[in-house]
């Protein structure tokens, strides 16, 4: 069966993802393609932009830049509800108006955003598992996994799971439980996670618990059962790369003009919705939770101004060290995303195409927004993707430009270590 096309644009904050999607869009809109396609949408593909308003702290184009291109699966969400990855790939496959129906208006969809593992687990399927219904044999498994349990007290906690995860700066006590709780159970997978990434160690046990099984084996049997993942679509990958030092103050200056453009304000607005939801709370102690962990309260300049903002009587120094908390952050995020795009995302397509999958990867070097966008950015990107919609043989990565070929080696890895790791975790729709 012949797949149908997908362009996916990622790469870090402050690169210019979005504008080269909306571009990309309006040339294909503008038709003329040997196999018919004659428009597109775009897919937001940031796990921050799916919440309602805030345009501010989670970085949204504004709505004059988008060119009436239309944006899916943006502000739709409201600020206080939890939204995970396997919900986001059934939206983005699922919804009546996202890829399917896309396609099959004859147009391509264009997915876009800096949460990489999303974008990965949508090409890439069979790496997020529903939610198993209970059986006799998984049943039997659970009661034998409770056996290696002799501290009453950790048994007791299995039995009863918190529903979401504890924030380890409030519960310490009992994220520590959880945790020793998974090294007795699956101590490979315990010795993946810290202690206080309570989401990630109540997830494992979630999956022990829902299948009566160590959640190593179940990672270690997916990889042994396939040497790669087949993606669901033919897929064009471009991922716009800036260089380290030129994005550092790139980062800086946005974090500044963020804070002009009223960041403080919508802050507050958070704050204001985590308090409410706490007073709708019957089971809440009354005691403020600030759970940087969930939902939009990941996004960066939330936690970081947490003690500027509930002091009574902040100082120019509290503000001041809030900011520069800020830039750390945003800096340390942006070498995450690409840690993940080199070490993640670049073997999994690698691995994938090997086996004759229809991949391809480019970077578009975004070192220079102003004077070399055009030539480095813009003008590659077209010509790559009026190749790949016609189905001609597309040109060699490597020569796209020096950084291409200097960011672009994979490391020869075994491929099994690719598929087991890719994911970061099994994760449940």
């Amino acid at each position: 069966m012949t797949l149908r096309p997908l362009i996916a644009i990622c790469g870090t904050t402050g690169v210019g993802k979005s504008n080269i999607a909306v571009e990309l869009a309006l040339r294909i809109q503008q038709g003329g393609f040997k196999n018919g396609w004659r428009g597109a949408k775009i897919i937001n593909a940031d796990s921050m932009q799916v919440y309602e308003g805030l345009n501010v702290i989670t970085n949204k184009i504004p709505q004059e830049e988008r060119m009436g291109v239309e944006h899916l699966l943006m502000d739709f969400k409201k600020p206080g509800e939890q939204y995970v990855v396997g919900q986001w790939v059934h939206d983005a496959i699922g919804l009546a108006s996202n890829i399917n129906k896309i396609h099959e208006d004859g147009e391509v969809p264009i997915v876009v955003g800096g949460t990489s593992y999303w974008i990965q687990h949508l090409v890439f399927p069979d790496r997020l598992m529903n939610k198993p219904s209970t059986t006799y044999k998984q049943s039997q498994g659970t009661k034998e996994l409770e056996g290696l349990v002799n501290d009453p007290e950790l048994l007791q906690l299995f039995h009863s799971l918190p529903v979401s995860a504890p924030p380890a700066g409030e519960n310490l006590d009992e994220a520590f439980k959880m945790h020793s709780l998974l090294a007795v159970l699956d101590p490979v997978t315990a010795a993946r996670w810290h202690w206080r990434d309570t989401r990630k160690v109540l997830r494992s046990l979630e999956i022990i618990k829902e299948t009566g099984r160590k959640a190593s084996d179940i990672v270690a049997e997916q990889s042994s059962r396939t040497a790669f993942n087949k993606p669901r679509f033919r897929t064009l990958f471009f991922w716009l790369y800036a260089e380290p030092s030129v994005l550092e103050k790139r980062l800086y200056d946005r974090v500044d003009t963020m804070l002009a453009l009223g960041l403080l304000d919508e802050i507050r607005s958070l704050r204001k919705i985590a308090s409410e939801s706490l007073e709708n709370d019957p089971l809440a102690d009354g005691k403020p939770d600030y759970d940087y962990s969930l939902g939009i309260y990941q996004a960066i300049g939330y936690k970081e101004f947490h003690d500027y903002l509930s002091r009574p009587e902040s100082t120019q120094q509290d503000f001041s060290q809030a900011v520069d908390r800020m830039k750390l952050s945003t800096r340390q995020y942006a070498k995450r995303q690409i840690s993940w795009i080199r070490n993640k995302l670049i073997p999994a397509i690698s691995a994938s195409a090997k086996e004759g999958s229809p991949l391809s990867l480019y970077l578009l070097d975004a070192t220079e927004l102003d004077k070399q966008w055009e030539i480095n950015v813009r003008e590659p990107a077209i010509n790559i993707t009026t190749t790949f919609l016609e189905g001609r043989s597309l040109p060699e990565a490597k020569s796209l430009s020096l950084r291409a070929r200097e960011m672009l080696i994979v490391q020869e890895k075994d491929i099994r270590y690719v598929t087991q790791y890719s994911s970061a975790m099994i994760t449940w729709y």
